[in-house]
């Protein structure tokens, strides 16, 4: 049995040469991203002319790679049911020919569960996970394909189909694909605001946070079943890297931004690399959080040329603290990577220097008196386990309601606290009450520095 094309001639041309042509111009208009050991994609499945140039972001990072296996989890718009319903056939066709259907793992798997099964007539018009098939025709060279769709966004059921399809492919040279749109028929403000609650939780690994955000309705998304598993993966496997790649709405194509489809193209991958900074690269950095401050104070030009790093270039969260005479003279950070990690420090140390509201503006006859120390950060990781945290080794950001604490790491080990104490003093930093961390609409981060 070959699963013909349902929306070829609709969603994408029905031409073999120009569907290809078209897909190669779309991956010719994408950036490439130095991203290593990329294990899935979350990708738009809108016809090509709203949101090709967004799918082939994602795209365009696995192109020329080798995979085994192709896992496309896509939703189902026909109808809801349990668990999933994996294509159980010879093939899978589009104008470009025909994939093979990874048969063997499709057979083991359906019936491994009453949450996996083959429901033929769930296939036969889907579009969701059709549109994601040329792309990874022209991307990639041969491979067979797991053609999935999701019939719930019951996080619990999503849960053990995730565990199943792990157990099984775990071991093999596997590439996950969660197909799904954002938002529908809003402006596009509106949708922006909607969006960027979901980006922010699939950013992070959030599953937890994204299946509360799709429930409440503060986000949204039709594919939001195959992005929870992919998520669950992402848990279950330590996967602990996620790049946003490309977000737009249907009316940066069409024009009309009064009722737009949200689109999202990332990448989700796992960082087995040591990032840890070199007695160089502190150097610099240290180099360059003087120079900053002295250029400002002086009314100078920035004046230090150095070798920028892959490390340097890394957007990381990054904090610059002053001392003088022992005593803090000014501490200002960014929690997350919104920049390289170079130009991050040199923003920082301005700041600390002139912008914290706790003293006054550095002035020229302290300039030689202060001492630099910077905390490069690794990304925010939520816990739900206080055993978790390690004193002396983590910080802990808490969030609760519109206030917000942070303490570096150090902090702990200079005042000697233990790991209550620590949750504790968090809470005051953010302005509430030592205990409130205990609560339940409290949020715990934690991430480690390197202190230098």
């Amino acid at each position: 049995m070959i699963r013909k094309p349902a929306v070829a001639g609709s969603f994408y041309t029905a031409n073999p040469s120009k569907l290809k042509g078209e897909i190669e111009t779309y991956l010719s208009n994408a950036q490439s991203r130095d991203i290593d050991n990329i294990k899935a994609i979350i990708s738009p499945h809108a016809g090509y002319f709203y949101s090709g140039q967004v799918a082939a972001y994602g795209y365009k990072q696995v192109q020329n790679r080798v995979f085994d296996t192709v896992v496309v989890f896509a939703p189902c718009h026909r109808g809801l049911f349990d668990g999933v319903s994996i294509f159980n056939g010879e093939g899978y066709e589009t104008p470009l020919g025909i994939v093979p259907i990874d048969s063997e793992t499709v057979e083991e798997l359906i019936g491994s569960s009453e949450l996996i099964n083959f429901l033929p007539q769930a296939h036969i018009q889907e579009h969701s996970l059709e549109v994601q098939v040329p792309f990874l025709q022209v991307v990639l060279n041969d491979f067979k394909l797991i053609p999935v769709l999701v019939g719930t966004q019951d996080i619990n059921q999503l849960y053990q189909v995730a565990s199943i399809i792990n157990e099984k492919l775990k071991h093999r040279n596997v590439l996950y694909v969660a197909s799904t749109d954002l938002s529908h028929f809003y402006t596009s403000e509106a949708a922006k605001k909607l969006d960027y609650v979901a980006i922010e939780h699939i950013r992070d690994l959030d599953l937890e946070g994204f299946y509360k955000a799709i429930v409440s309705g503060k986000t949204e998304a039709c594919g939001a079943g195959p992005v929870m598993i992919v998520l669950t993966l992402a848990k279950l496997n330590n996967w602990n890297g996620c790049e946003i790649l490309k977000y737009a709405d249907s009316g940066d194509v069409s024009g009309d931004k009064s009722n737009v489809v949200g689109y999202l193209s990332a990448v989700i991958y796992a960082n087995n690399k040591d990032e840890s900074l070199t007695e160089y690269e502190k150097e610099v950095l240290k180099k360059i959080a003087k120079e900053s401050i002295r250029a400002k104070l002086f009314n100078d030009r920035f004046n230090f040329d150095y070798k920028r790093t892959e490390n340097l270039k890394q957007k990381r969260g990054a904090f610059v603290t002053l001392h003088k005479d022992g005593n803090l003279r000014g501490c200002i950070g960014y929690i997350q990577g919104v920049d390289s990690l170079d130009n991050t420090v040199k923003k920082m140390a301005i700041s600390a220097a002139f912008e914290d509201p706790r003293f006054p503006a550095l002035s020229r006859d302290e300039f030689d008196k202060i001492d630099i120390e910077i905390s490069a950060l690794t990304p925010l990781k939520r816990i739900k386990n206080i055993e978790e945290i390690e004193v002396g080794k983590h910080g802990i950001l808490i969030i609760k309601g519109y206030n917000s604490g942070l303490l570096l790491p150090q902090v702990a080990t200079e005042y000697g606290w233990d790991r209550l104490t620590f949750l504790d003093q968090t809470c005051i930093k953010a302005g509430l009450y030592p205990g409130c961390w205990k609560e339940k609409d409290a949020e715990i981060y934690i991430f480690s520095a390197e202190v230098f």
